[in-house]
């Protein structure tokens, strides 16, 4: 059985003011849940169908009924399990390799679909401006699918972290080169801008190298930066 403060807790962390008071997000799901229960993730509390249950052997899990998830899931349909999760504060230095960096990605499906491309590539960090969509946002754990319980994501100011950065700083722009024919280095940043505006000039100013996808139909303006993301991780990690 649920209790009406617990209802009114779950549903609370919908708002990002609540989830940083609270320091805790909510997994739904048994996809995800089972990735989270793979992680290093502090559980605080579980809810689960009685069949789930059965299934996982959790014996830590508070039993509810399906009625009774619907009351506290932010999906359209409830799952058979959900998760009141603590924000993980280990963030994974990383200087080898491909680190993503996000410039004002405002979107919560394409935040969630670009950390599960990192997954995907084996991208460990995504390094994020301060004003990029809530990583713990309902809609951004849900596109990951599991896959932000195995990439660290960084707020911080980017013009303070890029002006430090060694490494070389790819930034991808409709002008830059064909990524096809660009020489790239195995250790770099790789930076995305905004889904409207694109690579702040803040941010610009530290690029390296502009780097572009050629646009072979030469008819649709741009790509979405999920998609594009996605197709220079695989021309850098390749």
């Amino acid at each position: 059985m649920i209790t009406k403060n617990q209802i009114k807790y779950i549903r609370g962390l919908a708002l990002k003011k609540n989830r940083v008071k609270e320091q805790c997000f909510v997994v739904e799901g048994e996809k995800s849940v089972a990735e989270l229960l793979r992680s290093s993730f502090q559980i605080i509390d579980l809810f689960a169908t009685k069949q789930w249950i059965a299934e996982n052997n959790y014996d830590n899990a508070n039993e509810v009924s399906v009625t009774e998830l619907a009351r506290i899931s932010n999906l359209k349909s409830a799952n058979n399990v959900l998760a009141v999760v603590k924000f993980n504060e280990e963030i994974k230095e990383k200087i080898s390799g491909v680190t993503l960096v996000l410039d004002d990605i405002n979107d919560p499906g394409n935040l969630g679909t670009i950390i599960r491309v990192c997954d995907w590539f084996g991208v460990e960090q995504i390094v994020c401006s301060k004003n990029t969509v809530d990583f713990y946002n309902p809609k951004v754990v849900q596109s990951t699918m599991g896959s932000l319980f195995r990439v660290s994501v960084l707020y911080t100011d980017l013009n303070k972290y890029l002006a430090k950065t060694t490494t070389p700083i790819y930034g991808a722009f409709m002008d830059g080169e064909n990524i096809k024919s660009s020489n790239t280095n195995e250790n770099i940043h790789l930076v995305m801008g905004n889904e409207a505006n694109g690579i702040s000039k803040e941010v610009e100013k530290y690029i390296s190298k502009k780097v572009a996808i050629k646009n072979i139909g030469g008819n649709t303006e741009s790509l979405n930066v999920a998609i594009a993301t996605a197709i220079l991780l695989y021309e850098f990690c390749d």
